[in-house]
């Protein structure tokens, strides 16, 4: 008795100097061992936990997990992870005053470990961790992960899917309509006479038409599975799953009035209007002679060809 009386001040200095919430639960759930750690970042004293109620200290945890993790190492003698992921704040736990001040607890990880001490009494180790600085680097890296993914999907000068965006999609979605048999069409559109208007106006300008057109035309794309892209240069691409040929067609010749009504001039254009307007070629994969990719994209630049050919601001469908 007497050693175990003259160990316990040198446990607690042990105890004090982990920087991880220490605690230490009899059978009876009462506290026997409080570090400093705790007595910082609860606002509670260990003089003024001893033999008290764990669940006096922090009622609000009667029926949750952590409840259930001290019962199950107590009576079962088997240890417990509360992660940060599925309990993120358990305790009323606070990294500083002003934290505390404003109610904002600290990301926190608990283990329970049960003690064996070899004697018939029962005590379990309640260990928390602050991850409050671990959680927000994860939340950071997934931002920057989400951002460059969003980047690298993303055309720079208009902010609509770029070129690979495209690919990835127009091959999912034909794999998916041989699979499913349903309807797949695709419109490629070109601006007419952009070189004449980029040497007219210049480059700035230029630009600007393309993220003016762009931004007219990508909102007509309601369906989540719909695709507006930059195809490259002045030409865009549309992919339409689940639609007819007809279906395409309607929205090609709306998609041409959208433009003609931003009413940006052209004077370098040979159209009637000297507006800037565009050329729809419009193919589905079930006029492309074949179920490939290259089978449906080439169809639709085959169409867009006749629609310039046959004097631009217009739709031609195969």
């Amino acid at each position: 008795m007497k050693s175990s009386v003259e160990s316990l001040p040198l446990l607690q200095g042990v105890i004090d100097s982990i920087d991880v919430g220490t605690l230490v639960v009899d059978s009876s759930e009462r506290v026997v061992l409080w570090n400093h750690w705790m007595d910082q970042h609860s606002g509670v004293l260990g003089a003024e936990t001893l033999e008290r109620s764990f669940f006096d200290l922090f009622p609000e945890q009667r029926g949750k997990r952590l409840e259930a993790a001290i019962g199950q190492a107590l009576r079962s003698n088997l240890p417990s992870l509360l992660s940060q992921s599925l309990n993120r704040w358990p305790l009323p736990l606070y990294a500083s005053k002003s934290a505390a001040e404003k109610g904002e607890r600290m990301q926190q990880q608990i283990t329970v470990t049960p003690l064996n001490l070899g004697n018939n009494e029962r005590y379990c180790l309640i260990q928390v961790s602050d991850v409050s600085a671990a959680v927000q680097r994860e939340n950071l890296l997934r931002e920057q992960a989400v951002a460059l993914r969003s980047q690298t999907l993303l055309d720079d000068l208009t902010g609509v899917a770029n070129r690979r965006h495209f690919d990835m999609a127009i091959d999912r979605e034909t794999r998916r309509a041989r699979r499913m048999g349903t309807p797949l069409s695709l419109m490629m559109l070109d601006i007419d006479y952009f070189k004449a208007y980029n040497d007219h106006y210049g480059h700035q300008q230029g630009d600007a038409c393309l993220e003016a057109v762009a931004s007219s035309l990508s909102t007509m794309q309601q369906r989540p599975a719909d695709l507006f892209a930059r195809y490259g240069g002045e030409e865009f691409a549309v992919v339409l799953p689940d639609t007819p040929a007809d279906a395409a067609v309607m929205m090609a010749n709306a998609m041409c009035r959208k433009v003609r009504d931003l009413r940006i001039p052209h004077q370098a254009s040979r159209t009637d209007e000297r507006i800037v307007t565009i050329s729809i070629g419009v193919a589905s994969s079930d006029s492309s002679n074949g179920g490939e990719v290259y089978d449906l994209i080439n169809a639709a630049d085959r169409a867009l060809y006749q629609a310039k050919a046959c004097g631009r601001n217009r739709v031609h469908s195969i």
